[in-house]
């Protein structure tokens, strides 16, 4: 035992969290592929619906308790199109509307709403 004892308080280095550096789990393997997966995907842009068809389709997903894919005028630093949002309308406010979490979404960012 005294060897031991001797090996660990002299001649052993422990290199702390560096030895869990390349240590990954497949899990975090495949949510890392699959963060890349989304950042590299291309999204199709949609063509601009008027303000009227948006509001109306809006109304009639709020009335109803349907959901909506929204496509937002917001593209990523390379020009991309960024993802739509599959939600719920939960309320107006102004000329915003309130979707999940809380979030205020201005209708004229809207591109285009397709009810589920």
């Amino acid at each position: 035992m005294d060897v031991v004892n001797h090996f660990f308080e002299h001649d052993y280095r422990d290199r702390g969290m560096l030895k869990w550096q390349g240590f990954y789990l497949s899990d975090h393997t495949a949510a890392l592929n699959h963060q890349r997966d989304q950042q590299q995907r291309i999204y199709q842009r949609q063509p601009q619906q008027t303000l009227p068809t948006i509001s109306k389709l809006l109304a009639d997903a709020y009335q109803r308790h349907r959901q909506v894919t929204l496509q937002l005028n917001e593209v990523d630093l390379n020009g991309r199109q960024l993802p739509d949002s599959q939600t719920y309308i939960y309320g107006y406010h102004d000329d915003r509307i309130v979707i999940d979490d809380q979030k205020l979404i201005a209708i004229n960012q809207i591109r285009h709403v397709t009810l589920k």
